[in-house]
């Protein structure tokens, strides 16, 4: 049994969360400078712009977008670790109040549109799994790509290709609205509620990782050969690059159904991780 106090969370969330606010993942930051090499006139001028902007942001310590998102917070929890310490969920958004004093505040009451002040409370999911350490991803959340995110559930028939066609035509619909290049995470299975969570976690995963699972990744390549043909390109713009990738996770469903999330992620891919 490992006892950890729910303040080294909250200093890790806080920690994760100023670094998440300034930086690009490196495998964002390596597929934009892909996707920039082989653009060509609006859609480089494009992805250029998004490269200076976040070497500007690196270097004068600037958030490298202004919408810093929602704290969306993943945490493994050891089944041999107890807890002391404040409430758990008191912790995560202690970290979030602290780290957020510097960035935009973006939460509030959904009928009343009362910002809450200091971009509390975080979406917390917690997994138990086996051990006796914590591990944390830290997910600030935009919503001009939120939003336009979609949930399907699919009949067992439609299948494979049903599952493609949910993943395109939701990045097609949404057009330029998100941002693009996106990251289109995928939720297969699950439930209702289940699916979408699946959807989100697939965006903590490294661009260009691909499923261990051959049919899994078979269905990220299609889904993301297919966005790429759409055409819509980098900030609506044209060209080669819509996505950046696709990434799925998958979860047994019932016999009667088949869900598909799809989440998708601007181009400003952030998301810190660490393990206690």
């Amino acid at each position: 049994m490992r006892i950890i106090d729910t303040q080294e969370i909250s200093d890790a969330v806080y920690r994760m969360a100023k670094r998440a606010g300034l930086n690009l993942t490196e495998s964002c930051r390596a597929a934009l400078k892909k996707a920039a090499d082989k653009e060509t006139g609006a859609a480089k001028f494009a992805l250029d712009t998004i490269l200076e902007n976040e070497t500007i942001a690196r270097r004068e310590t600037m958030p490298v977008c202004q919408d810093t998102g929602m704290a969306v917070v993943l945490m493994e929890l050891g089944q041999d670790v107890h807890l002391v310490g404040m409430p758990l969920s008191e912790a995560v958004d202690d970290g979030v109040r602290r780290a957020y004093r510097g960035f935009r505040k973006s939460i509030c009451d959904p009928l009343t549109r009362e910002n809450t002040g200091d971009n509390t409370p975080a979406h917390l999911h917690v997994e138990i799994v086996s051990g006796e350490s914590v591990k944390l991803t830290f997910l600030p959340k935009g919503f001009g790509s939120e939003n336009m995110s979609r949930l399907f559930m699919l009949t067992p028939a439609e299948g494979r290709a049903g599952i493609i066609d949910a993943i395109v035509t939701t990045v097609k619909e949404a057009g330029s609205r998100p941002c693009p290049p996106v990251y289109v995470g995928v939720g297969i299975g699950g439930c209702f509620d289940s699916c979408a969570y699946l959807a989100k976690k697939a965006l903590t995963r490294e661009v260009g990782v691909f499923h261990p699972r051959d049919d899994v990744a078979a269905i990220e390549r299609e889904a993301l050969e297919k966005i790429n043909a759409l055409g819509i390109g980098p900030q609506g713009f044209r060209g080669e690059t819509t996505a950046l990738g696709v990434s799925c996770e998958v979860a047994p469903t019932h016999i009667a159904g088949l869900p598909v999330a799809v989440n998708i992620q601007c181009h400003c891919i952030r998301c810190e991780k660490e393990t206690l």
